[in-house]
């Protein structure tokens, strides 16, 4: 038996998170866990590059050329099989998943989202869009949320959760870099742990 949860990030851009990932890990602070496949379903994402310089193993599947949602879902599952994934990270993931691929994973698949769930969330609202509707609604404080993924778009339990204030003069660019420095790179790494060291001990009990 494994002494740490093995696992997969999904990616589909740069992988900032993912990067916040592999540098708390590399401080130490992700003890029970350990990044043992990135996947990406958009070829050429910078993520990728990110990944192969941490000597970590990567993969492409994309839900066009796979030929649907169904081809699509197998093949993530047959990946993250393969790898023996413990764990799935959504960072930056844009792909949806149904119902179908989410329960096979209670409880192991998390996610960030750049607002404090239950404001600005669910289906289209992702990267900048989240920042403008808080600078269009007005709010004063706004923040990041990891939680638990279900079938419903950023319906699954918190996990954690981290404000950050919304300054005079913000653009939904300065926003969504305060956000990712003040609370995205902050809570996930934390969450991956505390999740990790729960898959682990329930390893360990079973």
């Amino acid at each position: 038996m494994s002494a740490k949860a093995r696992i997969a990030v999904l990616v589909s851009g740069g992988g900032t998170n993912l990067q916040a990932i592999l540098d708390a890990s590399a401080r130490g602070e992700i003890p029970d866990g350990e990044v043992v496949l990135v996947i990406s379903d958009r070829s050429g994402a910078y993520a990728l590059e990110r990944a192969q310089k941490a000597g970590i193993p990567t993969m492409e599947i994309n839900k066009k050329a796979c030929g649907g949602q169904v081809p699509f879902e197998q093949q993530l599952i047959a990946a993250l099989t393969t790898n023996r994934v413990d764990l799935i990270v959504l960072a930056g993931f844009l792909s949806i998943l149904t119902e179908n691929f989410t329960t096979l994973y209670t409880r192991r698949i998390i996610n960030v989202h750049p607002s404090l769930i239950p404001s600005f969330c669910g289906a289209g609202f992702y990267g900048l869009k989240v920042h403008q509707a808080a600078l269009d609604r007005g709010v004063k404080v706004t923040g990041a949320t990891v939680h638990f993924v279900n079938e419903i778009p950023d319906g699954g339990e918190i996990i954690a959760q981290k404000a950050v204030d919304i300054q005079p003069g913000d653009t939904p660019e300065i926003l969504q870099r305060r956000v990712m420095e003040q609370a995205e790179w902050i809570i996930l790494p934390k969450s991956v742990e505390i999740i990790s060291k729960e898959i682990i001990s329930t390893m360990k009990s079973e």
